[in-house]
């Protein structure tokens, strides 16, 4: 396998993660964006990892009834079905790192922004049709996780808080259950169409790195602060955006105008 430090790095992501309940795959990304692997692998890697480092977290919110079915179900509802066309749609590697890259900036605008209640008086009531607001974020959402290979917790998160859905730690537990069946879903939907040269060796020991620094930063007795790791990941996704925008935009400009 080339590139050995991609184990320290998914090591490195997972385990502070982990910590903090979320599932890193926007990280992932980011980092993988940088070195030149085929897409598809890319984006089955960074899903595969989702995976492993938030199922941990489901586990723990559903053990400590953190978890509201009826508030959740709208959101996956749509975003189940929708992971899958994301990913089964036919793109070319420019076209899907200006999606990427695009995503990865605007993930960052989000994640910066720090708003949300803090008591449940702060609560905001759901108004009318909330069902189908609901269904169709989470619907777009997930087409959008999909085509880019994340879980959407990125960009579902910020949202609720902004919306002031819920409290905070509900709001983690949610994003956590729509990371897991989204990835799931990306995952069913990539493996209709995965190209035969896979690196499974590559994919097997990434995935066992982010096991281990998933488990260990689960079980640490000194928590990161959720608000720290949402800016240092902001700034991490954000620069990894503008610089997949940077090397990809003009040959994607010069294949449609030429």
């Amino acid at each position: 396998m080339q590139h050995w430090e991609l184990l320290f790095f998914f090591f490195i992501v997972a385990f502070v993660y982990a910590s903090v309940g979320f599932g890193g795959g926007s990280s992932y990304l980011a980092i993988l964006a940088l070195y030149a692997l085929p897409f598809k692998e890319l984006r089955l890697i960074a899903l595969i990892c989702n995976i492993i480092v938030v199922s941990g977290g489901v586990y723990v919110y559903l053990k400590n009834k953190q978890v509201n079915w009826k508030k959740i179900v709208p959101f996956v509802l749509l975003s189940i079905p929708m992971a899958y066309l994301g990913a089964i749609v036919h793109i070319s590697r420019h076209t899907f790192f200006i999606i990427l890259g695009c995503s990865l900036v605007m993930a960052a605008v989000l994640l910066w922004i720090k708003t949300g209640p803090k008591t449940i008086e702060q609560l905001k009531e759901p108004k009318g049709h909330a069902l189908l607001k609901n269904s169709a974020l989470g619907g777009s959402i997930g087409f959008l996780s999909g085509m880019v290979g994340i879980g959407g917790g990125i960009f579902l998160s910020p949202v609720l808080h902004l919306m002031k859905w819920d409290l905070p730690r509900k709001i983690a537990a949610t994003a956590s259950v729509f990371i897991l069946v989204n990835s799931i879903s990306g995952i069913a939907g990539q493996l209709t169409g995965v190209p035969g040269n896979i690196n499974y060796t590559r994919i097997g020991l990434l995935c066992l790195s982010v096991l281990i620094g998933g488990q260990l930063g689960s079980r640490m007795a000194v928590r990161f602060d959720p608000l720290i790791i949402r800016r240092i990941t902001a700034v991490l996704v954000c620069g990894a955006g503008a610089n997949v925008l940077f090397k990809h935009l003009p040959l994607f400009l010069n294949h449609i105008f030429n």
